[in-house]
């Protein structure tokens, strides 16, 4: 009996790493830009890609949603840096993977009233069956990507140093990631860990 507990426990144990493994795989810094032509609904009803949101000096790709409690709390700092990448024709597309939400609070209709209750002035789209956030490894909301002129990785992880508290922010990573690309340097700090909630994958 004690032998069946450990393996099973084993098999167990065995599962959970492989089912995990689909986390580590995340898309490596100096990777080109995957699945860019797929076209995706938009909250305008317009089939959109990765490669149409592209601007002059690069994309900003943030997987993200309506309902995570991250997302909401760091509504204000999301906006604020998809702006400030607008403004420097660094492209932005946002990309709602809860594909096992969809029929709820992470639905088209209500990716289109969150849109519209935040003022979003760039791409939402849906990311259908995760088939962009699996090619990116994505497993975070909020989670970004920044992309270079040439569409090569230059930057993945959080938008700063203190998700959970804006007032003792240290560090805002991915806008320095972009002063660096704008500047044509290195980016100085190439990953950080995303915190937030998992996506919901189907």
């Amino acid at each position: 009996m004690k032998k069946n507990i450990i393996v099973g426990c084993a098999a167990i144990l065995m599962v959970t790493i492989l089912a995990a493994f689909k986390y580590l795989s995340v898309l490596p810094i100096g990777s080109d830009l995957p699945k860019g032509d797929l076209r995706m609904k938009d909250i305008r009803n317009e089939d959109v890609s990765m490669k149409d949101a592209k601007r002059k000096n690069g994309l900003l790709v943030m997987f993200s949603c309506n309902t995570c409690p991250y997302v909401i709390k760091n509504q204000e700092r999301t906006k604020a840096i998809c702006k400030y990448a607008l403004q420097n024709n660094i492209g932005v597309i946002l990309l709602n993977s809860n594909e096992d939400q969809r029929t709820g609070d992470d639905s088209f209709g209500a990716m289109q009233q969150y849109a519209k209750d935040q003022n979003y002035e760039w791409y939402y789209v849906v990311d259908k069956n995760n088939e962009i956030a699996d090619a990116f490894g994505a497993n975070r909301t909020p989670e970004n990507f920044l992309f270079n002129k040439d569409s090569k990785l230059v930057y993945h992880g959080a938008i700063d140093d203190n998700p959970t508290d804006a007032a003792n922010v240290s560090r805002q990573h991915l806008k320095e990631a972009m002063n660096d690309l704008l500047a044509g340097k290195d980016v100085s700090v190439k990953e950080s860990r995303s915190m937030g909630c998992v996506i919901k994958r189907k």
